[in-house]
């Protein structure tokens, strides 16, 4: 199950085809987190038990992925806190069955759900990228989480009378209308008492005592020590019975608030995250691993690899890659190579000696069924 479960993960990444709010497709920080320390988690069960190539696969993907996360998440040309213009963005969108795997995080679009709106993805913002610091993916102080703490702090943060809370992103549709009505598929999104959790977990990875925090989730509790899912953060609306700081008609009790709450009181009574996952912890922040890889598969078509990387080319089935960097005067073979614990096969091409700007186009004739493939892919030598 375990390798199955990594193998699908490699074939399908990076892009997911639907984030944690089940909204949009892209490249999303918490996913892409919760991805790569999924593999490490498993790389490391691999090598516990002899399985050293297939641990050794495993890893080079995750390095590949945690290599591009700023890449593919961080925008440099944000406009939405002066001064605070590189940071975290909610997500990249990119279509997940053709994804663009160059896809930049300064020019996309992004359509909202819930009649949230057309907007630059670049001004999009979420806590999403905490999820890197609760797995262990980058350290707490690290200057883009840091800049992307202020940048949040100051679009979706509202101080309640019982403390601080946030709204999942700019724009939101998903939440009570500002009238007080209830949403009926548009309406404005209010804070979530999971996400003051959320950055409790936050503030003990950082070295300080989230117990601020976990005393204003208490506070968000009703009478019966209830959560909701979210909170009126506007003035009081008496007609439409909206109070201050108090729930909406959102969905009350909410286990996910309930277990984040948990979660954050255990995680403060052990000094340390719950979720953070020591393996990633220790191959990314303490002792950062960099990834020698670049990897193309069918679903994820890289047109641009820089030289001195290593391209590794992952497919399902056994094939011969016929290439040529010479635009077809000499035309080369390469058979895959069967990473028979995962059942992928993969074909990897130095590129040291490629000269920059050449281009490497390449096709597939497969084993199974004798056949070629009918298409030319090409990857340029950056």
């Amino acid at each position: 199950m375990i390798v199955r479960a990594a193998a699908h993960l490699i074939l399908q990444g990076p892009v997911t085809s639907q984030d944690r709010w089940e909204e949009n497709a892209g490249y999303s920080p918490s996913t892409l987190a919760t991805v790569i320390a999924a593999l490490v988690c498993a790389a490391e069960w691999a090598t516990e038990y002899g399985e050293t190539a297939a641990a050794d696969f495993v890893f080079a993907y995750a390095d590949w992925l945690a290599t591009h996360l700023e890449e593919w998440t961080v925008t440099t040309q944000g406009d939405l806190v002066e001064g605070f213009p590189r940071h975290y963005i909610r997500i990249n969108p990119t279509d997940p069955n053709a994804p663009d795997p160059h896809s930049d995080p300064n020019t996309t679009i992004i359509q909202l759900a819930n009649g949230g709106g057309l907007h630059p993805a670049r001004n999009i913002v979420g806590g999403d990228f905490l999820h890197l610091v609760r797995f262990g993916i980058r350290d707490a102080n690290d200057p883009i989480i840091r800049d992307s703490i202020e940048v949040i702090d100051r679009v979706i943060k509202h101080d309640l009378p019982q403390g601080p809370c946030w709204r999942r992103y700019n724009h939101d549709g998903y939440g009570q209308k500002a009238d007080g009505g209830a949403f009926d598929g548009t309406g404005v999104g209010r804070c979530w008492p999971i996400l003051t959790g959320e950055r409790g977990h936050y503030e003990l990875a950082a070295g300080r005592d989230p117990k601020p925090f976990i005393a204003t989730i208490e506070n968000f509790a009703n009478q019966g020590g209830m959560l909701t899912e979210q909170l009126w953060d506007e003035p009081d609306l008496p007609d439409a019975h909206m109070k201050f700081g108090c729930p909406t008609g959102a969905a009350m009790p909410l286990c996910w608030s309930h277990a984040e709450y948990t979660s954050l009181v255990r995680s403060r009574h052990d000094g340390v995250c719950i979720d953070r996952l020591e393996p990633a912890f220790r191959r990314y922040v303490l002792h950062p691993v960099q990834s020698n890889y670049e990897i193309w598969t069918l679903r994820y078509p890289l047109r641009r690899v820089s030289r001195g990387k290593i391209l590794r080319i992952i497919v399902v089935a056994q094939a011969t890659v016929v290439w040529s960097t010479d635009g077809g005067a000499g035309t080369n073979l390469l058979d895959t190579i069967h990473q028979g614990k995962l059942d992928l096969w993969f074909a990897d091409f130095p590129t040291a000696d490629w000269p920059a700007g050449s281009v490497l186009t390449f096709t597939f004739f497969w084993k199974h069924d004798q056949r070629w493939e009918g298409r030319d892919w090409q990857v340029k030598i950056l």
